[in-house]
């Protein structure tokens, strides 16, 4: 089977040597009826003397499941998406690229929890640890991913916003490219009301209640409003509850440590260290938006015509609990 080794492995050599971290990049030339998983067999069969020769078929197979394997077709090199499909017969000039990193693939995935399905779209519990985007290394830890394969008829699954890794809470889930768009200029035009808990050191009840802060994020301005919801005195810690009216990157633990009270748990902006035994004490707690898919209501009385109200909160469990033993 005619294949371009022009493109070769870019690796790591201390990595590769103990079969950890490699990249394929593999051109396939002339009249091919092969399929991605024979390409790749073909491929690894071809390296001598390499620690990659002992990579299993079904190890390349089970890295392809995870999200490993994207394929550039030839008739749009544009178009790089990941592949899963072994079996999928490829065309001469068409592109696999295959990236293996045993530590990513070796990544339990936490569970997330289905809150509601509303077929155009899901909301889901994000548990810490699981990701709101994958790599090109994998995506099997994503909540995307999580969505779509534990969801009725495998339904394609978009992101439309995000968390952070070590944040929890509320996240939704599109189903389709039309909700996706719709969902996503939601959030971008800040067309809902986002609520988060966060538990931080200190006792931001001797503060201004509610305290509106608006410190930048990155020369851009931002704006948080945090109440506080009680305090432990035990633990010197407390439960707030943030509204935030814009969306910077790690907004609520920077404007919480800039008030001299870190979230628990923040080992980037906070106090914590790997000694710190709690997660990230940050979670979205409640969504409350007008649903930009569903037909407009019109009220006969009021003459006016408005989207259906729709609102998402976490039950008490999933919410993060100030106590002692934290």
């Amino acid at each position: 089977m005619p294949i371009d080794n022009s493109c070769s492995e870019n690796q790591d050599d201390t990595t590769t040597r103990n079969q950890h971290k490699f990249e394929w990049h593999i051109k396939v030339d002339g009249h091919v009826n092969g399929t991605a998983i024979s390409i790749l067999e073909s491929y690894r069969d071809g390296q001598s003397n390499s620690p990659q020769t002992s990579l299993s078929t079904a190890a390349l197979k089970q890295a392809i499941s995870k999200g490993a394997l994207w394929l550039t077709p030839a008739k749009n090199k544009k178009q790089t998406q990941r592949l899963r499909r072994v079996k999928k017969q490829l065309l001469p000039d068409d592109e696999l690229h295959f990236y293996y990193n045993s530590t990513v693939l070796s990544t339990p995935v936490p569970p997330a929890i289905l809150i509601e399905d509303l077929v155009d779209y899901s909301v889901w519990y994000k548990p810490y640890g699981m990701l709101s985007q994958g790599s090109k290394w994998s995506d099997h830890c994503t909540i995307a991913r999580f969505a779509q394969q534990n969801l009725p008829n495998e339904r394609p699954a978009f992101i439309v916003h995000r968390l952070d890794r070590a944040a929890t809470g509320l996240i939704l889930i599109a189903h389709s490219k039309k909700a996706a768009r719709a969902l996503s200029a939601m959030f971008e035009q800040h067309q809902l009301e986002k609520n988060y808990h966060i538990i931080v050191h200190g006792d931001h009840s001797k503060r201004p209640q509610p305290e509106v802060i608006t410190a930048d994020i990155d020369g851009k301005s931002a704006r948080s409003t945090f109440t506080c919801l009680a305090y432990d005195s035990y633990a010197d810690r407390s439960l707030i509850k943030v509204k935030i009216d814009s969306g910077r990157k790690h907004q609520i633990r920077l404007h919480a440590a800039s008030i001299g009270l870190p979230v628990v748990g923040d080992r980037l902006h906070g106090i914590a260290d790997e000694s710190e035994p709690c997660d990230l004490q940050l979670c979205a707690v409640s969504l409350r938006f007008s649903c930009p898919l569903t037909p407009k209501i019109t009220s006969v009385s009021a003459g006016t015509a408005t989207k259906k109200e729709r609102y998402f909160e976490l039950p008490e469990t999933l919410k993060p609990q100030l106590s002692p033993r934290l």
